[in-house]
């Protein structure tokens, strides 16, 4: 079967978050939308048939989750990413970051520090900062534009008394780094030593491109497996993310029941009518589609590399090892944040993450989302160096 990624799809009248929100968010709701991540693309169609047939259905009640939901995230980390997870080891979640905060206030004291390496996803800083607990930043190093670990400066804060917790973005967004095992080693080796716990936010892990590996944190050794609680989802996967569809998986049974009792105590275990089904049918029929989107988003990246080594030299981006999101360095143009932020919106009306809210280190960075149509990103880019030529 062949899948059309190139067909734009009308979004318009869905609610869809980064269309009704970019007034708000830019002060102009007419930017070519590629900030929030998630994708343009239409779900695999055997997802959508069997959304569809439910439904169909006239009752949308209370919903349990069979054995198949289980399974199906078992038999994907087998198959995908070589990882053998035991049922008893998932429990589903409502999302990957009230996942993230229901670990943070299970497992951790106001008071406490929670290392992150930034740039980062902004909800990091905020699940740490809204709930009382201390940011510890672990800078990643710029290497030529390749984003390593500062493993000097992480055994020094592991080391801290307060310091309990590393939330491990895997692969790492914005920058799109996909760790390698030795670098999961030494994080492991680190974090144990100093008895730190490690949440891997692992969301774009079935987004490895360019034929690197993505390797799940807890399956490099028992140690690891044993101090960490991982958070996955089909979500980012298979444009899914309107569903409820995020699970955790760790094989220490204490971390497991603290999570668990947090999120029941909440009351946000139950999920709903179609996060199962949209999981379980994703992850049993949606291979083939993963296979031709990674295809289109590498075509994709290398449409905007070649475009901007044609018409925009300066401007420059490392490689994404995984995830659909390109962490553009626009520093080059001299501009300050808020003038390049200007510049996008209101001349070449184009609406990308500006880099600062990932961090200081984001500072002359943009996110731009290439999960959409080629054809609108080449619009978006030739918006870009036509404002740029006036």
């Amino acid at each position: 079967m062949t899948y059309d990624f190139d067909t734009p799809i009308d979004r318009s009248g869905t609610d869809a978050y980064k269309l009704e929100l970019r007034q708000q968010y830019f002060g102009n709701k007419e930017v070519i939308p590629l900030w929030v991540a998630d994708m343009d693309f239409a779900v695999p169609p055997e997802v959508q048939a069997d959304i569809l047939e439910r439904a169909s259905h006239e009752i949308y009640g209370y919903t349990i989750r069979q054995n198949a939901f289980s399974d199906a995230i078992v038999n994907w980390c087998r198959q995908v990413h070589d990882w053998e997870v035991a049922p008893q080891w998932i429990e589903y979640s409502p999302g990957v970051v009230p996942a993230l905060t229901f670990s943070l206030l299970s497992l951790t004291q106001e008071g406490d520090g929670v290392i992150i390496n930034t740039p980062v996803y902004p909800p990091f800083y905020s699940i740490i900062g809204d709930n009382k607990r201390q940011v510890v930043k672990n800078p990643l190093r710029n290497v030529d534009g390749r984003y390593e670990i500062d493993f000097a400066l992480l055994e020094e804060q592991a080391a801290r008394p307060e310091v309990k917790l590393y939330i491990l973005c895997s692969p790492h967004n914005p920058v799109g780094r996909v760790w390698t095992r030795e670098e999961l080693q030494r994080i492991a080796d680190i974090c144990h030593q100093h008895k730190v716990l490690v949440l891997a936010d692992e969301i774009h892990a079935d987004l490895a491109l360019f034929g690197h590996r993505h390797i799940p944190y807890a399956s490099i050794s028992d140690v690891a497996a044993l101090h960490s609680l991982s958070f996955m989802a089909p979500s980012k996967t298979f444009n899914i993310a309107g569903f409820s569809t995020s699970y955790v998986i760790s094989k220490n049974e204490a971390l497991l029941s603290a999570y668990q009792s947090m999120q029941n105590r909440l009351h946000l275990q139950m999920g709903h009518v179609f996060s199962g089904l949209a999981l379980t049918s994703a992850y049993t029929k949606g291979h083939a589609w993963l296979t031709a989107l990674k295809n289109y988003l590498e075509e994709n990246i290398m449409f905007i590399e070649e475009y901007l080594g044609l018409y925009l030299p300066e401007l420059s981006f490392y490689r994404p090892e995984a995830t659909y999101l390109l962490w553009i360095d626009f520093s080059s143009w001299g501009m300050s944040q808020r003038d390049l932020r200007d510049f996008l919106v209101n001349k070449a009306q184009v609406g990308l993450n500006d880099g600062l809210s990932f961090g200081r280190e984001g500072k002359g960075y943009m996110r731009l989302n290439v999960a959409s149509p080629r054809a609108t990103l080449q619009q978006a880019l030739q918006q870009i160096r036509e404002a740029r030529m006036k």
